[in-house]
């Protein structure tokens, strides 16, 4: 049974395509940690998806954000150093078979909300696109 206080971890990742699966393989670890096993999969599935994007559009440093806010929402974010918004996504016929292009059309499909906002901290900017899922 999941907790009901709140929680959030943050993973610092380099500008590295196997960050991805670093993130992946540790958010798999800290929802089974906290009794959330039934989101694993689709946590995957959006969590590749922000953080591949974070790491292949941009020349630095990611991060990886997970929070759980009682009584059941799961957002997951992913921080890069580029300012710049998303591209919006894309909506897609039956028939298409792109390569590129499809990452935050599964986000948007999957999730049970997404958005993204720019940071500013220290001197630095960014932004942070994120995605939540309800566990009930």
């Amino acid at each position: 049974m999941p907790e009901n206080d709140p929680w959030e971890y943050s993973l610092y990742i380099p500008n590295d395509l196997r960050a991805v699966t670093v993130s992946r393989r540790t958010l798999r670890l800290i929802l089974t940690m906290h009794g959330l096993i039934r989101l694993v999969d689709v946590a995957e599935l959006l969590a590749t998806e922000l953080v591949s994007n974070a790491v292949r559009h941009t020349k630095g440093p990611a991060a990886l954000r997970v929070r759980w806010s009682p009584p059941g929402t799961l957002r997951i974010g992913a921080w890069d150093a580029n300012p710049e918004p998303p591209e919006p996504p894309m909506v897609f016929g039956p028939t298409e078979e792109l390569e590129e292009g499809r990452g935050l059309e599964l986000v948007r499909a999957c999730a049970d909300g997404w958005g993204w906002h720019p940071l500013a901290r220290h001197g630095n900017r960014g932004k942070y696109v994120w995605c939540e899922l309800a566990a009930g």
